[in-house]
């Protein structure tokens, strides 16, 4: 799939959209775009846009302005480390401590769960590569 461009995107639409600070997208002809798992479920998100999320696990899949392009949630792809994004855009919105997110403590998801009381986990969403 030929990408055009890879951003990352602070407007407060994306942060509602995502339900997080941002969201990061590529954009790709539309012609190049093959779903595997039956179409989106488009929303009319404002006068000049769709978003598409999956009507099954509600993960958002991408937004949509023309006919020509799409742009694709990085983070839906199987392997999203592929697509690195490029640029940046609606940085009014930018909440301000998204800015110094690389300073903060990480920690591996399976260190997080081990110290957790819960049932073992099981994934009710796709799962990357099998498709």
């Amino acid at each position: 799939m030929p990408v055009e461009s890879a951003k990352v995107c602070h407007c407060r639409m994306c942060q509602k959209a995502g339900g997080a600070p941002f969201m990061a997208f590529v954009s790709v002809p539309t012609t190049q775009v093959v779903w595997t798992r039956g179409e989106p479920t488009w929303f009319a998100s404002s006068n000049i846009a769709s978003r598409g999320f999956c009507r099954a696990c509600g993960t958002p899949l991408a937004y949509r302005q023309s006919a020509a392009a799409i742009e694709l949630t990085i983070g839906s792809f199987d392997d999203p480390t592929l697509i690195a994004p490029t640029s940046r855009l609606g940085l009014e919105a930018v909440l301000p401590w998204s800015e110094t997110i690389e300073t903060l403590p990480i920690e591996a998801t399976s260190a997080w769960l081990a110290g957790a009381v819960h049932e073992p986990v099981i994934n009710h969403q796709h799962p990357d590569h099998d498709t």
